[in-house]
């Protein structure tokens, strides 16, 4: 079976497009986000998975997770991803979506994996340092992670930067056994 990525990405597009016409970036991305983030849990996707569920009941569930943040054609969408099978692709296609969201807002969404917590200084040096050069407005988030010993690696997009001393260990290590 292709990748679920591969299958969401078609859906992704047509709800981004559908909500950048109705000028509803934001209420979409608050919903899709949510019916992703639902979807993501092991239960409810266990659900979404199992074929012999009546989809009408599963769109009503998802409808009523959502609550106020349905977007009025957001029943639409999640009516034709049931017809489809495709319900457990929310949590793709809500990544997707946001993913193509920061690229029309020319934003990104960077994570920073460093041994101790950075201080806000060091985190605007990160953001400052990334902004000239992605050139695109990044929020930053930091996770701890003592494994690294010192150092942190950085997630933003498609990009890895690895400045761990774990990883630098790791090559020196590759380098003598080799």
């Amino acid at each position: 079976m292709a990748e679920k990525r591969t299958v969401a990405r078609p859906y992704a597009q047509a709800v981004f497009a559908l909500a950048q016409e109705q000028g509803e970036l934001q209420s979409w991305s608050t919903m899709i986000t949510l019916l992703g983030e639902a979807a993501s849990d092991p239960q409810l996707a266990a659900l979404l998975e199992n074929l012999e569920q009546d989809s009408t009941k599963m769109v009503e569930l998802l409808q009523s997770i959502c609550g106020d943040a349905m977007v009025e054609s957001g029943a639409n969408m999640l009516k034709l991803l049931a017809e489809n099978g495709r319900l457990p692709l929310l949590p793709e296609i809500a990544e997707l979506f946001e993913e193509e969201r920061a690229e029309v807002e020319k934003s990104v969404q960077a994570n920073v994996v460093s041994a101790t917590a950075l201080s806000d200084a060091q985190q605007q040096q990160i953001i400052d340092a990334l902004t000239k050069r992605l050139g695109k407005e990044v929020t930053l988030s930091n996770q701890v992670d003592d494994s690294l010993i010192g150092g942190a690696i950085i997630y933003a997009g498609d990009m890895v930067i690895d400045g761990s001393v774990a990883n630098r260990l790791e090559k020196l290590t590759h380098s003598l056994v080799h």
